[in-house]
């Protein structure tokens, strides 16, 4: 799956870990990260367009898309958020970036969230969609949380158990996690979800995909937990769903507040998939967000 003809598909190593990366369009370089359990063509409709003015970088998360998907190690720290930020870290070094900007939506948010903090000097701008710190959210644990996320606590058990479950229909599973999680007039590109599941489909991606979860639980928290006094020092863009479990259950911007230095933020008219929901409205404030640091 491509984003347009402007865009061409390139693999990158990331110490052993192959990234499958989809690049475009000429300027700053912006690197944008997809979430759960998509892959970099949740971006199609918004890509396009930040290409006029930014190098896009789509890449995919390992363990996700076309990346390599290794088998997790018993602590989790290869799916660990840093280990993920370090990656693309190592390509945007590979493309020749010592600085850039970057959005992230989801499980790219919260690799955003660790990059800023492990790379402040390589990140210039950043933008987290839809998400709170996930520390927060583990810490504010009520029954509201577990019934609206549910998959945290089922894809973080051990033994294949999810694995096992998740692989006997995967297309049902993906598909009603689009459904549930976006706003009720959402509509999803059928070439764009056929592709999701293409990619969700594979065990291995099953697999490192409940692994990115279970770092979430234990190695993650450990990483949040010591750098809790550390504050995001960029200047932080934060959106959100106005139709999301997020909207509903926290307190999006005076959340990030405590953890940036410099943030601003709204709510779009949507659910949790604000580019493939409200990709206009996404490219708005992107652009405006994203002005050339160095004018």
């Amino acid at each position: 799956m491509t984003l347009g003809q402007s865009f061409e598909s390139r693999r990158f190593l990331a110490g052993k870990t192959g990234i499958n990366v989809t690049l475009g369009g000429s300027g700053p370089p912006l690197l944008l990260l997809h979430g759960y359990p998509e892959t970099h063509a949740m971006w199609h409709r918004v890509a396009p367009t930040l290409a006029r003015q930014f190098h896009v970088v789509c890449p995919d998360l390992r363990g996700y898309g076309d990346s390599d998907k290794p088998g997790g190690l018993p602590d989790h720290s290869n799916y660990s958020k840093r280990a993920m930020a370090q990656d693309m870290v190592e390509v945007m070094t590979s493309l020749g970036y010592d600085e850039f900007m970057i959005a992230g939506h989801d499980r790219g948010a919260r690799v955003t969230h660790r990059m800023a903090l492990d790379h402040p000097e390589r990140v210039q701008k950043a933008c987290i969609m839809d998400i709170a710190p996930t520390l927060h959210m583990f810490r504010h644990t009520d029954q509201n949380f577990a019934t609206g996320y549910y998959h945290w606590f089922f894809l973080i058990q051990p033994d294949g158990l999810p694995e096992h479950l998740i692989g006997a229909d995967p297309g049902y599973y993906l598909t009603e996690k689009l459904k549930r999680w976006s706003a009720p007039a959402a509509e999803f590109s059928e070439e764009v979800v056929a592709e999701y599941v293409r990619c969700f489909s594979q065990p291995d991606a099953i697999h490192a995909s409940c692994e990115d979860y279970r770092a979430a639980a234990t190695i993650d928290l450990e990483h949040d937990k010591h750098d809790i006094e550390k504050k995001i020092q960029c200047p932080l863009l934060v959106l959100w769903g106005s139709q999301g479990f997020v909207n509903r259950t926290y307190n999006v911007l005076e959340v990030w507040r405590e953890r940036g230095m410099q943030v601003q933020g709204k709510a779009l008219d949507c659910g949790h998939f604000l580019p493939e929901e409200v990709p206009e409205a996404v490219v708005a404030e992107l652009l405006a967000f994203f002005k050339p640091v160095h004018e």
